[in-house]
């Protein structure tokens, strides 16, 4: 795979929910705080229970999300992952492994958090992705 420029990785965070309705101009800004990473078919991206300092966005390949061997989801090339224990300062609750040799932009907690401080879009795009995760309950539910 070919060096990613600044304007690849932009263009791949303009495909992930949270940063979709920022601007390209901040998203290249966003894109200089990117690191990339090779992880070998087979490799565990993180194991439960590790300290949390890092997101990441599938570039290419496959990951698997799993929990006692139990495979949970299998995420591809566009997804983001591992940032529920940024926000919430607990340990990995999942491991995370590549089941493909799988190209991974990573972000760094005090990079996100910067990130969200000077543009607080950001944080909304976070709570849009997970408020669709859940459904939505009335008043009247049991």
């Amino acid at each position: 795979m070919k060096q990613l420029t600044l304007i690849d990785k932009a263009f791949l965070l303009k495909r992930t929910a949270p940063f979709s309705a920022l601007d390209f101009d901040l998203l290249l800004t966003i894109s200089d705080k990117l690191g990339l990473v090779v992880f070998n078919q087979g490799e565990f991206i993180f194991e439960i229970n590790e300290e949390a300092n890092r997101m990441y966005f599938i570039v290419k390949g496959e990951v698997q999300i799993q929990l006692s061997q139990k495979i949970l989801h299998t995420l591809t090339n566009n997804d983001f992952f591992g940032e529920e224990a940024l926000f919430n300062n607990k340990v990995r609750s999942y491991s995370a492994y590549s089941s493909l040799e799988t190209y991974i932009l990573t972000l760094s907690r005090s990079n996100l958090y910067a990130i969200i401080s000077e543009c607080p879009t950001v944080a909304i795009g976070f709570l849009q992705v997970y408020t669709s995760l859940f459904p939505i309950r009335g008043i009247n539910d049991n």
